[in-house]
């Protein structure tokens, strides 16, 4: 019988996780019986939520359960504790190195501001990292939904705090809503300040979200970027440059991107030469996190040991990680292969 490595011993880095999205359903209970928050249904059944985003009524009832997280959040001591337990959990996943996306526009009114916010974030993440061992940075990221100046603003605090743990530059919400381009100026003054401009694209919508990104925004990665596979041309462009996508699988089906596991195309991207990093997107609202990504990988999608290694090698490859924990975390994923 064939030995099967396990997946939660594989080195590998996170690179699509968002905040309030990475806590602990057992968490976000506890937080609410503190402040009286009732929460939805959905979010009470020890159960994820059933959810499918494809359409603007299901994309809004999404963003209220989450703002309905979110809510939870209140005072200094629960950011701590939500970035603590979202590396406890990486860690045991197998992750050495994560980037936890942020808007801080959310937190802001109830921790005394933008900067007060993003600080206590930060000071988070530090410390989390020290107390785990786990790499951890921060991408902030701007809200389509909003206006293009607020992004401007975001970007300019971002490079800020470059030098304080933040590495990149996102764009999240309903692809659907504001065009890439609209946001040009804020990926500029990220990138111009050396962040790394990882937009979302390619979810929600066709390939042509993944283009506007990479024409418009000039993406080093791609949040989701999955529907590329629908496009050839789009494909070989991501393969040549190298472009990394930040695939998440789970995340995909639960929200009716695609039907089945199966039906991800995680070999089409693989096969053509994209790199991939699997996320786990909002394992509060999906049920599943990191290691559970390279589990569907090698249930629904038969990828050898080789090649899950190999996966875990672009995730790594697609960081902002510096070299030298690259180094480490390349080194050990070739040790798992071969023990």
């Amino acid at each position: 019988m064939e030995h099967v490595r396990d997946l939660t011993l594989l080195p590998k880095a996170h690179l699509h996780l968002h905040f309030t999205g990475s806590m602990r359903p057992s968490t976000l209970l506890e937080l609410a019986d503190k402040y009286g928050v009732r929460l939805p249904d959905a979010l009470t059944g020890g159960e994820p939520p059933k959810l499918r985003a494809t359409d603007e009524r299901g994309w809004f009832r999404f963003q209220r359960l989450y703002d309905a997280a979110r809510s939870c959040l209140r005072e200094p001591d629960d950011i701590r504790r939500l970035v603590r337990e979202a590396a406890e959990e990486d860690v045991r996943d197998g992750s050495g190195w994560l980037e936890i996306q942020v808007d801080p526009t959310s937190y802001a009114p109830l921790l005394g501001g933008m900067i007060p916010a993003v600080e206590i974030i930060l000071d988070a993440v530090d410390s989390a990292s020290r107390e785990t061992g786990l790499g951890m940075r921060v991408v902030i990221a701007a809200n389509r939904m909003k206006h293009p100046l607020d992004a401007r603003t975001l970007a300019r605090l971002a490079v800020r705090y470059a030098d304080r743990g933040v590495v990149g530059f996102g764009l999240s919400n309903d692809e659907r809503r504001g065009m890439a381009r609209d946001f040009d100026r804020a990926f500029a003054i990220a990138r111009e300040g050396g962040l790394l401009a990882a937009p979302h694209g390619g979810e929600l919508t066709g390939p042509s979200s993944v283009r506007d990104c990479l024409d418009d925004l000039h993406a080093a990665r791609i949040g989701h970027g999955v529907r590329a596979a629908e496009d050839p041309r789009l494909l070989q462009r991501l393969a040549d440059r190298q472009i990394t996508c930040e695939v998440c699988p789970a995340s995909n089906v639960a929200l009716g991107v695609y039907e089945r596991h199966e039906d991800v195309p995680l070999r089409t991207l693989f096969d053509a030469g994209v790199p991939m990093a699997l996320g786990a997107d909002d394992p509060l609202l999906f049920g599943s996190r990191l290691a559970a990504q390279y589990e569907i990988a090698r249930e629904h999608h038969a990828f050898t040991d080789a090649e899950l290694a190999e996966l875990a090698r672009q995730s790594v490859r697609g960081s902002a990680a510096p070299g030298d924990v690259q180094d480490k975390l390349l080194a050990g994923i070739d040790h798992w292969l071969t023990s």
